[in-house]
């Protein structure tokens, strides 16, 4: 990244195209086979790359912009839902880019961000709901994490040239 524009300027197209995957999502119909509030979250992938590939910081300007649209949206709730989840989900997600990328991949971040996205919404709805029998729901959302990780962590590591490219283009202009 050669300016401190360049990187702002990438990190807008970044969370332009999480925007856009979270909005796809919301489009889809629910898939019968699974529970309740399970979803691919195939904005997470874009903020993966952007923490990997750009920063930190601009991971976590990407998760902060699409909690800013839930709550455009959808209301408080999802906003409180969506920023408790998110904001675990990143910091979980780079500390394991900083301490342990190449043991455990793409693949491993996204299983390990996944499930702190679902304990931090987990936490939220405890919060809001006052009370602790939402954690009766941890083992479905665990489970979902773990396979829903793995679906974006691979999609992450197959458009991980294409993404690359795409930033590369910021650098030379």
């Amino acid at each position: 990244m050669k300016t401190k524009t360049q990187k702002i300027a990438l990190t807008g197209v970044l969370a332009a195209q999480a925007l856009a995957l979270a909005f796809l999502e919301n489009l889809l119909p629910a898939l019968p086979f699974l529970p309740p509030g399970v979803k691919l979250g195939l904005s997470n992938i874009v903020t993966m790359f952007t923490a990997g590939a750009v920063g930190f910081s601009p991971a976590f300007c990407v998760t902060l912009i699409k909690s800013l649209f839930v709550f455009l949206t959808r209301g408080a709730t999802a906003f409180f839902m969506s920023l408790g989840g998110g904001l675990l989900s990143t910091i979980a997600m780079c500390l394991m880019i900083k301490f342990t990328k190449e043991k455990s991949g793409y693949v491993g971040i996204a299983v390990v961000s996944s499930i702190c996205h679902n304990f931090g919404q987990l936490c939220v709805s405890v919060i809001i709901t006052k009370t602790s029998a939402m954690f009766y729901y941890a083992p479905v959302l665990l489970i979902s994490a773990v396979v829903m990780g793995f679906i974006t962590g691979t999609v992450l590591k197959v458009t991980m040239p294409l993404l690359n490219k795409q930033s590369k283009y910021f650098n030379k202009i």
